[in-house]
């Protein structure tokens, strides 16, 4: 049975005051959750700290990105060495934004997979299309594209440790929000095309989360479709009681 997972993805927002509060917040009312996985990714330098606070719970924690090297002389970047020795589970790897700000491709994406699953980390890979892409009816090539160049050499076995994230690049952060059936459709292109590739076991296991625009309001209708595992949550998980209220959306 796959996991049923919400992940808020802080960006770079929240001083570290502000930070620490909204954890603190978050983990005093998750105590109404049952059989959700809770993952919180703030910026690097926060995640010390995070692990230290949530040690005795059953949060995961995630860091934003990671480097493509395992180490050397790349001033600014994070190695998977690093976060792993902090205890850290999780990496969100080929955000929109990575993409589009940083021009990460595909093959850098599946550099940095690889340089996880090395390490013990788990991947929480994203893929998606952008609005002219969607327009053209282009989103299926677009996102079987992405999904062969990142899982490059990745085995099946290697493949039970990833979780995979759906971003519909038009809906973040512009308001609107892939419709229901939208996301189902997209998210059982996605498993179908992994079960070609993997096996029918391993992508009946997988975990699909949805990430675009995703709030209370809309969460429980998406949550609903029988390939979306959950939500990769941007602004929503700012707010403690957004995020809690998301996760209680199952």
């Amino acid at each position: 049975m796959r996991k049923q997972i919400v992940a808020g993805n802080w960006k770079m927002n929240m001083t570290f005051p502000d930070g620490i509060n909204l954890i603190n917040t978050i983990n005093k009312n998750s105590n109404t959750l049952k059989n959700v996985q809770l993952i919180v990714a703030p910026p690097y330098i926060f995640l010390n700290e995070t692990v230290n606070l949530l040690k005795e719970t059953n949060f995961g924690i995630a860091a934003q990105n990671c480097s493509e090297h395992e180490k050397g002389a790349f001033t600014g970047e994070i190695s998977t060495q690093m976060l792993k020795s902090v205890e850290l589970q999780y990496v969100i790897l080929g955000h929109s934004e990575r993409r589009a700000y940083f021009k990460e491709t595909d093959e850098i994406v599946n550099a940095k997979i690889k340089q996880c699953l090395n390490n013990g980390l788990i991947p929480i890979v994203c893929c998606g299309e952008v609005l002219k892409e969607r327009e053209n009816n282009e989103h299926f090539s677009v996102v079987s594209k992405q999904i062969k160049g990142m899982f490059e050499g990745i085995t099946a076995d290697e493949f039970k440790s990833i979780i995979i994230a759906y971003e519909p690049v038009w809906a973040i952060g512009t308001g609107k929000t892939a419709s229901p059936e939208q996301a189902q459709e997209m998210h059982h292109f996605i498993r179908e095309t992994l079960q070609n590739s993997y096996g029918s076991e391993i992508a009946q296991n997988l975990s699909i989360l949805y990430g675009g625009s995703c709030k209370p309001s809309n969460a429980k209708e998406l949550f609903a479709n029988p390939d979306v595992d959950g939500g990769l949550i941007g602004g929503a998980s700012l707010v403690a009681d957004d995020f809690i209220a998301i996760a209680n959306s199952f």
